[in-house]
């Protein structure tokens, strides 16, 4: 990948976006970290960016809020100069069955999983725009194309990103600027990592590769999908799960 791109990346903090920031950063890329938490959660992350010799900022922001992340955007640019890459990653859950479901868990995750990554791509593109360039990828779920009980909220914004990516390839094509989502399966975290042995051997036998994977497989799919060798490629989904959705 060349030198001195920007990446803005949201839910960067930490996990799976951490990553994300830790691989294009050693890439070369100067890295804007979006990300609800407090500036001292994403600590580690901020030093292991800054040992690969790229620039590093930490921006907090609630992604659902549209005012707060044009805000941020602005001042990425400011600081960066340009945003030529914006990676969707922010994301939470609310797990219940519809029936035990309230409205305020429905509009949480759509708010935060779909209409933040309306915010961040409706004010970095005016940006790509300019430029003639842009790399745009957001994370969905393979939840989000096979649905899952106890998961209504969820996969409804992650089908969502899917058909939101799709219309934005479409949209900005002709300015050179792709769009194209990454469909995690099951990625051990924290969260799988206190699993009962006897849940995570449930896990394994629906996936046919037999093991989780890991956050820097995600983080690969993301720097294939804004790398130069991607290039011709535009409003896919890029199921990264093991074979767990065929």
């Amino acid at each position: 990948m060349s030198e001195n791109r920007v990446a803005l990346i949201t839910g960067a903090g930490r996990g799976i976006g951490a990553e994300i920031a830790r691989t294009l950063a050693a890439d070369g890329c100067d890295v804007a970290i979006v990300d609800y938490a407090e500036e001292s959660a994403a600590s580690e992350t901020l030093e292991k960016l800054a040992a690969c010799g790229v620039r590093a900022r930490y921006y907090r922001c609630d992604v659902s809020d549209f005012a707060a992340t044009k805000a941020v955007v602005d001042a990425v640019v400011r600081e960066f100069g340009k945003i030529d890459i914006l990676v969707n990653n922010a994301g939470i859950t609310a797990d219940k069955l519809l029936l035990r479901m309230e409205e305020g868990d429905w509009d949480r995750v759509l708010s935060i999983n779909l209409k933040g990554c309306f915010n961040l791509i409706k004010h970095v593109t005016p940006y790509m725009m300019r430029k003639r360039y842009g790399r745009i990828v957001s994370i969905s779920s393979v939840v989000g194309m096979m649905g899952n009980a106890g998961q209504a909220n969820y996969a409804a914004s992650k089908a969502g990103i899917i058909g939101l990516t799709k219309s934005v390839a479409k949209e900005f094509g002709a300015r050179n600027i792709t769009a194209n989502a990454v469909a995690p399966g099951f990625i051990r975290t924290a969260m799988t990592d206190a699993l009962s042995e006897e849940q995570k051997q449930a896990m394994y036998k629906l996936i046919p590769l037999g093991s989780l994977g890991e956050t820097q497989d995600i983080a690969n799919a993301v720097r294939f999908l804004v790398s130069d060798d991607a290039r011709y490629i535009t409003g896919v989904v890029l199921k990264v799960d093991g074979g767990m959705y065929i």
